[in-house]
């Protein structure tokens, strides 16, 4: 038996789920679904930054378009630290596309001008 509060709407709900997945204590079908995921992949959004080439700005806060597997996050961080924007960005322009094959992206959450 596993015990989790739900985070996908504001009420909380003190979810328990049983060895057979089956889940109680959820007001709405979002908990159980929560849960779901939570007991087989884990899922989470990932914001981080890039570095850039620009002196003003030498970071750039990005995130995952999706949630990805909460197992894949310390990977996808070693390839997100291998990029190097150099380039003038907008927000939602994609930085890294399809992160370790996981079909999310890796987008840009601030506009940038490259000024070096």
């Amino acid at each position: 038996m596993k015990k989790m509060t739900c985070i996908v709407c504001p009420v909380g709900c003190h979810l328990v789920i049983d060895d057979n997945l089956s889940v109680s204590g959820n007001r709405c079908p979002k908990g159980e679904g929560y849960a779901l995921i939570e007991m087989e992949n884990p899922k989470r959004m990932l914001t981080t930054t890039v570095r850039t080439i620009c002196r003003s700005h030498p970071r750039l806060p990005v995130k995952t378009s999706q949630p990805i597997p909460k197992k894949l996050l310390f990977k996808a961080l070693l390839e997100i630290d291998e990029v190097i924007v150099s380039k003038d960005v907008k927000i939602g322009d994609v930085i890294i596309k399809n992160i370790l094959d996981t079909k999310v992206d890796i987008v840009a959450t601030k506009s940038l001008l490259i000024e070096v």
